[in-house]
């Protein structure tokens, strides 16, 4: 299999790249992470986004708990090839672990965040062990 469109991203010294997920139809920017080489080849491969838990340091398969995929639309780098933007469906309308649709659902007024959109499912029923 050829890979070496992987060499042209520019890793950062743990091997690493941010990426931004947006919500094709919306255009709405869901979420954030980051993927290491092996998780931006699996995402390509399989459509779907697996990214690098830096916190678990293991791949995160987006969904793989909640049940929340995302299904690759497209992926682009931007100009200086050090950060990917993943073009997304989202399945089951919910992106972040609080179970809201993006994890940007705080927005800075008067020095204050605000929350700006409400919790669609609870998390509690999303995480059950």
């Amino acid at each position: 299999m050829n890979e070496l469109w992987l060499d042209e991203i520019r890793w950062t010294e743990e091997g690493l790249v941010p990426v931004i997920a947006q919500q094709a139809d919306t255009g709405k920017v869901v979420m954030f992470a980051w993927m290491n080489r092996e998780s931006v080849a699996l995402s390509q491969a399989s459509g779907y986004a697996v990214y690098w838990s830096r916190s678990r340091q293991k791949l995160w398969r987006k969904g793989e708990e909640s049940g929340n995929k995302q299904k690759i639309v497209s992926i682009s780098v931007d100009c200086d090839e050090d950060v990917l933007l993943l073009e997304i469906e989202q399945e089951g309308g919910i992106s972040c672990h609080t179970g809201r649709e993006s994890c940007f659902y705080r927005t800075l007024e008067k020095n204050v965040w605000k929350e700006n959109s409400p919790v669609l499912r609870d998390p509690a029923e999303i995480y059950k062990k």
